[in-house]
């Protein structure tokens, strides 16, 4: 594993295609697990004794933790090679699948995700550099695209095979499934792939960034998943932790903006195009993946789908996202970026008024067709966003600026999502108290008992639809305020100028 791609011959027939193969399907699996929880906190929650909001930490800890280890990405492969830094995030991707799987406590298994996006979070840009490496130029672009298939395609079998084993057999198994897939990408990686290993050398990181990152990353983080629990600011370690957050993010911009090998790259804000893009977004990502979290958990809990329908639902998304892709990639050449990214959030925020109108009676297909209608839209918003972005910087800082618009759209996820669950939470607890206190107990107790009912079940009844409703009511506000947030990431998008110049393909990773 120790020799330089161009010293040996390159792979060709057969053997490229199983190459290709390997790497596109180590992609595959972390992309799917990402969103393959999504479906089953309501499992793991019942099986851990957790609530709802605390069961939203799987699926944070796991962005958050992918998010940090993306800018070391480059260092890694440098100083150790990048097959050797992609085979042991296999590894050790795989080690945490199985720690996952067997995880007792909420504690151990947040930690073990942490770990699996640690070792995951290189693999997704690893995976294509080495498929750049291995095909010959007048290939790359078909290998890029078939590995741009499995980005699209695995968001939308993560609540699918999430919803299926959790029902069919256990929650664990949604995390144990990844271990013959990490032993067939390890095996293929040293017999295959080996071959493309890039020169090392001792480099220096920017250690100091690094831990200033992870402090403040982290406070922030822990806040906002305890801080509902805590009463927020009511309590003395919210305030500590807000406290640590914001001043180690000063610390942390002061540093890196007078590093001369930061750890990110913060220099490239200072071109607007990039800044506004970014933006645009980090809230509008924000706010779709909140959906992508909170939708699964309202079918389950208060609507009475499984996991498997409930990821049927919510699978409707990435289907239509496949159709509009290559058709948005071709549009991208013709039509003002900016044009296709305004409506690409619009038609989101469109699909979320459309969810204003849900309620606790809806059916499949009322609830599933803003699904599938939001993913006409995705692509109009990712494609032509990265050409904004990317195309306003130097053609020496795309990898820089391609780097950190990764890390600040996955961090943006994991934030969203934690803010959005404690809204969502609070709304619901608003919308209980405000029915409870408009209820005319005695007139339902009157009706139920003309029908048998005991004074027992009376209550229950009454309990049970008084929450029904309550997060009916929540989670349509919570989609009034999607549409707002994105109406907003859409306009700022006319504030970036056209992009300088082309982005080359696989640039955005």
């Amino acid at each position: 594993m120790n020799g330089k791609a161009e010293d040996l011959e390159p792979l060709s027939g057969f053997k490229l295609i199983l190459a290709g193969a390997v790497l596109a399907l180590t992609n595959f699996m972390v992309v799917l697990d990402t969103t393959i929880a999504n479906v089953s906190v309501p499992h793991i929650g019942g099986s851990l004794g957790i609530s709802a909001s605390q069961g939203t930490w799987i699926i944070t800890s796991y962005a958050v933790a992918e998010a940090v280890c993306v800018p070391l990405t480059g260092w890694l492969a440098g100083r150790f090679g990048t097959v050797r830094t992609f085979t042991y995030g296999v590894i050790g991707f795989g080690i945490f699948s199985v720690l996952c799987g067997m995880s007792s406590t909420l504690g151990m298994l947040v930690a073990c995700r942490i770990g699996q996006g640690l070792c995951g979070g290189p693999l997704m840009p690893l995976s294509q550099t080495l498929l750049m490496r291995i095909f010959p130029p007048n290939q790359r672009a078909q290998a890029m695209g078939i590995w741009a298939m499995t980005t699209v395609v695995a968001p939308i079998l993560g609540p699918i095979l999430g919803g299926t084993i959790s029902d069919s057999w256990s929650w664990h198994w949604i995390f144990f499934i990844n271990i013959p897939v990490a032993a067939l990408c390890v095996f293929g990686s040293i017999r295959l792939v080996s071959r493309a290993e890039t020169p090392t050398a001792m480099l220096r990181v920017d250690k100091v960034g690094l831990m200033l990152m992870l402090l403040w990353i982290g406070a922030l983080q822990v806040m906002l998943d305890l801080g509902r629990e805590h009463d927020w600011f009511n309590d003395g370690t919210i305030i500590w932790l807000a406290v640590i957050a914001v001043v180690g993010l000063l610390v942390f911009l002061a540093w890196e903006l007078t590093e001369d090998q930061p750890i990110v790259d913060l220099r490239v804000f200072r071109h607007r195009g990039f800044t506004v893009a970014v933006i645009s977004l980090s809230f509008a990502f924000a706010t779709f993946f909140s959906s992508a979290v909170i939708i699964p958990q309202w079918l389950q809990t208060s609507m009475g789908y499984t996991a498997t329908y409930a990821g049927y639902a919510t699978a409707f998304t990435g289907v239509a996202a496949v159709i509009m892709s290559p058709i948005v990639a071709k549009l991208s050449t013709k039509v003002d970026p900016r044009a296709l990214v305004c409506f690409g959030i619009l038609w989101l925020g469109m699909a979320s008024l459309l969810r204003v109108g849900w309620n606790s009676q809806a059916d499949f297909w009322s609830l599933a067709l803003p699904q599938m209608l939001q993913g006409f839209g995705m692509p109009f918003f990712f494609i032509p966003l990265t050409t904004l972005a990317l195309g306003a910087v130097e053609p020496h800082e795309t990898a820089s600026a391609a780097g950190l618009m990764s890390f600040l759209r996955t961090m943006a996820g994991a934030i969203g999502t934690s803010i959005s669950t404690t809204m969502w939470d609070n709304s619901a607890r608003v919308a209980r108290s405000e029915m409870a206190a408009r209820l005319n107990e005695q007139s339902a107790t009157q009706a139920l008992t003309a029908q048998g009912f005991s004074i027992d079940q009376i209550r229950g009844v009454i309990v049970n639809l008084v929450e029904k409703e309550a997060f009916a009511v929540a989670t349509t506000h919570i989609f009034m305020l999607s549409a707002v947030i994105f109406g907003f990431s859409a306009m700022i998008i006319w504030l970036t100028p056209r992009p300088r110049r082309a982005v080359g393909p696989g640039a955005a990773h």
